[in-house]
Protein backbone atom coordinates (compact mmCIF):
# COMPACT_ATOMS: atom_id res chain seq x y z
CA UNK A 1 0.00 0.00 0.00
CA UNK A 2 2.77 2.19 0.81
CA UNK A 3 4.21 1.89 -2.39
CA UNK A 4 0.98 2.40 -4.19
CA UNK A 5 0.96 5.86 -1.84
CA UNK A 6 4.74 7.12 -3.16
CA UNK A 7 3.87 5.79 -6.73
CA UNK A 8 0.41 7.70 -7.07
CA UNK A 9 1.76 11.03 -5.10
CA UNK A 10 5.04 11.53 -8.01
CA UNK A 11 3.14 10.50 -10.80
CA UNK A 12 0.76 13.53 -9.43
CA UNK A 13 3.97 15.96 -8.99
CA UNK A 14 5.44 14.97 -13.22
CA UNK A 15 1.65 15.53 -14.08
CA UNK A 16 1.69 18.66 -12.97
CA UNK A 17 4.79 19.56 -13.83
CA UNK A 18 3.48 18.74 -17.38
CA UNK A 19 0.80 21.01 -17.17
CA UNK A 20 2.73 24.04 -16.12
CA UNK A 21 5.04 23.18 -19.16
CA UNK A 22 1.93 22.96 -21.34
CA UNK A 23 0.60 26.83 -20.32
CA UNK A 24 4.14 27.73 -21.33
CA UNK A 25 4.07 26.17 -24.69
CA UNK A 26 0.37 27.61 -25.06
CA UNK A 27 1.76 31.00 -24.29
CA UNK A 28 4.07 30.23 -27.24
CA UNK A 29 1.57 28.57 -29.17
CA UNK A 30 -0.43 32.35 -29.15
CA UNK A 31 2.24 34.04 -29.75
CA UNK A 32 1.76 36.20 -26.19
CA UNK A 33 5.28 36.39 -25.82
CA UNK A 34 6.33 38.73 -29.08
CA UNK A 35 4.66 41.05 -26.89
CA UNK A 36 5.69 39.74 -23.36
CA UNK A 37 8.40 38.06 -21.43
CA UNK A 38 8.14 36.12 -17.70
CA UNK A 39 10.12 38.54 -15.47
CA UNK A 40 10.72 42.06 -18.18
CA UNK A 41 9.04 44.62 -20.25
CA UNK A 42 8.65 43.90 -23.71
CA UNK A 43 6.03 46.06 -25.55
CA UNK A 44 3.44 44.68 -23.18
CA UNK A 45 4.03 44.16 -19.32
CA UNK A 46 6.19 41.20 -17.95
CA UNK A 47 3.67 38.10 -17.22
CA UNK A 48 5.25 38.81 -13.57
CA UNK A 49 3.80 42.55 -12.78
CA UNK A 50 0.71 40.98 -14.55
CA UNK A 51 0.47 38.39 -11.76
CA UNK A 52 1.64 40.86 -9.23
CA UNK A 53 -0.96 43.62 -10.31
CA UNK A 54 -4.29 41.01 -9.90
CA UNK A 55 -3.19 38.93 -6.88
CA UNK A 56 -5.91 40.46 -4.70
CA UNK A 57 -8.53 40.66 -7.38
CA UNK A 58 -11.12 37.92 -6.86
CA UNK A 59 -12.32 38.35 -10.76
CA UNK A 60 -8.79 38.49 -12.58
CA UNK A 61 -9.09 35.19 -14.46
CA UNK A 62 -12.35 36.19 -16.08
CA UNK A 63 -11.05 39.30 -16.75
CA UNK A 64 -7.98 38.71 -18.00
CA UNK A 65 -9.32 36.07 -19.73
CA UNK A 66 -12.08 38.51 -21.95
CA UNK A 67 -8.80 40.73 -22.63
CA UNK A 68 -7.07 38.17 -24.44
CA UNK A 69 -9.31 37.78 -26.51
CA UNK A 70 -11.35 41.13 -26.85
CA UNK A 71 -8.17 43.30 -26.42
CA UNK A 72 -8.15 46.07 -24.17
CA UNK A 73 -5.83 49.40 -23.58
CA UNK A 74 -5.49 51.76 -20.44
CA UNK A 75 -4.24 48.96 -17.80
CA UNK A 76 -0.92 49.43 -18.86
CA UNK A 77 -0.48 53.06 -20.27
CA UNK A 78 -1.56 53.93 -23.53
CA UNK A 79 0.15 50.87 -26.09
CA UNK A 80 -3.02 48.52 -26.76
CA UNK A 81 -3.68 44.92 -26.54
CA UNK A 82 -4.83 43.54 -29.60
CA UNK A 83 -7.49 40.99 -29.41
CA UNK A 84 -6.81 37.61 -30.03
CA UNK A 85 -9.92 35.92 -31.41
CA UNK A 86 -8.19 32.74 -32.57
CA UNK A 87 -7.61 32.01 -28.47
CA UNK A 88 -10.91 29.75 -27.40
CA UNK A 89 -12.57 30.72 -24.45
CA UNK A 90 -11.14 27.15 -22.40
CA UNK A 91 -7.46 28.61 -23.42
CA UNK A 92 -7.84 32.01 -22.52
CA UNK A 93 -8.82 30.91 -19.07
CA UNK A 94 -6.34 28.20 -18.91
CA UNK A 95 -3.57 31.30 -20.37
CA UNK A 96 -4.98 33.71 -17.59
CA UNK A 97 -4.85 30.94 -14.60
CA UNK A 98 -1.47 30.43 -15.66
CA UNK A 99 -0.33 34.15 -15.89
CA UNK A 100 -1.45 34.70 -12.44
CA UNK A 101 -0.05 32.30 -10.79
CA UNK A 102 3.78 33.28 -11.93
CA UNK A 103 5.55 34.05 -8.89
Amino acid sequence: MRKLVTLTFFVGLIGSAGSALADLDMLKKYNCMACHAVDRTVFGPSLKAVANKYSSDAGATERLSKKIIMGGNGAWGESPMPPQPQVSEADSRTLARYVLNIK
